[in-house]
């Protein structure tokens, strides 16, 4: 058996957890990651507290002390924290894996960027480009030549069209629904169960069906979180 990737993952909560479930379910499939625990902010847990089984192991200055020995991934499902942390993690000298769920059914002709968590049940097809640190959850579709860009979340459920572009930071509801040819303007945000037929800005909110915008912010809002 090849030697184990160790990994520690950003983050302690639910999607942190969904996220161990992911490496496990990788193992059975005869991967080799050895989850350490987890990395957490102050305040977010203390080092030696047991989560699901994991230990949490410290802060970003824990992933500075490995030296690059361990992989991460963050599991922070804020587009704009996980931005941050990220960030604070590179500028530590982390080195970052993706982990895709071994039930996902996709094209070879695809491309995927660092950090990248594709959770179980979802369905890509071909010549779709998916940029760093995005976050595609349980049961997603994403049609032919959709661009993701970086920091993208895409929540439960959502069937993203052909030929679609989302921009960086977007940042999906739970069972949207997108039609071909639209784009996604960076950071912002749509609401569950929205409908896209039209175009969304940047930095806006947009909820409903068909979807409107209904919240406007102003160029790098998400710096400040």
């Amino acid at each position: 058996m090849d030697e184990s990737k160790k990994v520690a993952i950003i983050g302690a909560g639910g999607f942190a957890r969904e996220v161990l479930d992911i490496f496990d379910a990788c193992n059975e499939a005869g991967g080799c990651y050895d989850v350490l625990g987890y990395i957490v902010e102050p305040g977010f847990g203390a080092a030696g507290v047991t989560v699901n089984g994991k230990p949490i192991l410290g802060g970003i200055d824990w992933l500075g002390r490995q030296r690059g020995d361990v992989f991460t991934i963050c599991a922070v499902g804020a587009p704009e924290v996980r931005r941050r942390l990220v960030v604070e993690a590179l500028d530590a000298g982390a080195r970052f894996c993706s982990i895709i769920h071994p039930s996902v059914r996709m094209s070879r002709w695809n491309s995927i960027g660092s950090g990248v968590v594709i959770a179980a049940g979802c369905i890509l097809t071909n010549q779709i480009r998916i940029g760093d640190h995005v976050q595609l959850n349980l049961d997603c579709t994403v049609g032919h030549d959709v661009m993701i860009g970086d920091y993208v979340t895409v929540s439960p459920g959502t069937h993203i069209s052909g030929n679609v572009t989302v921009r960086t930071g977007g940042n999906i509801g739970t069972g949207v629904n997108i039609i071909n040819r639209l784009e996604i303007g960076e950071w912002s945000v749509i609401g569950a169960g929205s409908t896209l037929i039209r175009d969304v800005p940047p930095n806006t909110t947009v909820v409903g069906v068909p979807g409107k915008v209904v919240t406007r912010r102003e160029d790098g809002w998400y710096l400040k979180r």
